[in-house]
């Protein structure tokens, strides 16, 4: 079966670009700078709250860990300075097939847009040190798309921006539940889970997974 597939949506971390545990460890650096340390309390409930927003704009997580808005923007701002020193360092990888599936996807005429929990400078970041910049048609972060993920904003932003004519030529794919309540509810026709990253089968398909591969690399096959 072969889809009218225009605009492939594609989340980074734990999609297309493996994380290795570091949004847990850039976390735990955060969560520090807030008095909170790793076997306190309190953290072990924070972190469990981490794991299952996984693919949630950052700063969003942080203000619901942290009720205030200071806060909040603290622990973002530790939390992406931790992330950065992890990027430099070399713990920033792309996952096996991925650069060949984008590669793929628009060699099959599809444009393809990369999204992020993360902040622009963070999703800068990453692209620098995969040299990525020029891989995708179009890169977007939550504030660039108004509302991030579990929101249908970062597909329908990536729709507006690459002029294709209708939702159902979407295809979205990301390895968290929110990414496939993303597709879901912008109407996306393939709302596809892969297994590389944070979330089951089970989270992908109560949320709203059309399909479920095993990574990113089926999506052209799956595409046709």
């Amino acid at each position: 079966m072969s889809f009218d597939i225009r605009l492939v949506v594609l989340d980074m971390a734990g999609t297309t670009v493996a994380d290795d545990g570091l949004v847990e460890q850039a976390f735990t650096a955060a969560a520090r700078t807030l008095g909170v340390e790793a076997g306190s309390p309190d953290f072990g409930p924070m972190l469990e709250h981490v794991r299952a927003t996984m693919g949630e704009s950052k700063i969003s997580v942080f203000r619901h860990l942290f009720g205030d808005e200071d806060k909040a923007q603290q622990a973002n701002a530790a939390f992406e300075a931790a992330y950065h020193d992890l990027v430099d360092a070399g713990h920033c990888a792309a996952l096996p097939g991925a650069a060949e599936a984008i590669a793929e996807l628009r060699g099959q005429g599809r444009k393809v847009a990369l999204t992020t929990g993360f902040s622009r400078a963070t999703q800068d970041r990453i692209l620098t040190a995969l040299g990525w910049q020029s891989i995708a048609d179009l890169t977007l972060s939550p504030a660039e798309a108004g509302r991030g993920r579990p929101y249908p904003d970062l597909a329908l932003t990536a729709l507006l921006r690459t002029g294709v004519e209708s939702v159902r030529q979407i295809a979205v794919a990301g390895d968290t539940g929110y990414d496939m309540l993303t597709g879901a509810r912008a109407g996306a026709s393939v709302v596809a889970g892969v297994l590389t990253g944070a979330h089951d089968e089970a989270r992908l398909r109560a949320d709203g997974a059309t399909h479920v591969l095993g990574s990113v690399a089926e999506l052209p096959g799956l595409l046709g």
